[in-house]
């Protein structure tokens, strides 16, 4: 199985995208995942995505341009660590979604 998107925000482009496969979540969860990842985009820049690894692990992956010298490079650190805190509860709740609904679409 293979790496599959959860959401993403971009700073460069200034948007947000959850995958279509996710819509059935609460209006609440959506509205956190979208929270996060814009606050992240625009205190350090860049992209944020958050995805599930081959075992169904949350994964936050920032990303930067190579060019992009408004990258905050400390601030990535610091901000995915307390994300990764801080939404400690919404993320294994999501991974056991994913696991019970989302990993069964495709068998």
């Amino acid at each position: 199985m293979e790496e599959i998107v959860l959401c993403a925000s971009s700073a460069y482009e200034k948007k947000y995208y959850l995958d279509e496969r996710f819509y059935g979540l609460p209006e609440a969860v959506q509205n956190e995942l979208k929270i996060a990842c814009v606050v992240f985009t625009e205190e350090v820049g860049g992209v944020l995505t958050v995805l599930f690894d081959e075992d169904g692990e949350i994964v936050l992956n920032p990303q930067k341009e190579e060019d992009d010298i408004l990258y905050d490079d400390i601030a990535c650190g610091m901000l995915i660590r307390r994300l990764e805190r801080d939404y400690e509860e919404l993320w294994r709740q999501l991974e056991a979604y994913y696991k019970a609904f989302i990993i069964q679409s495709f068998d």
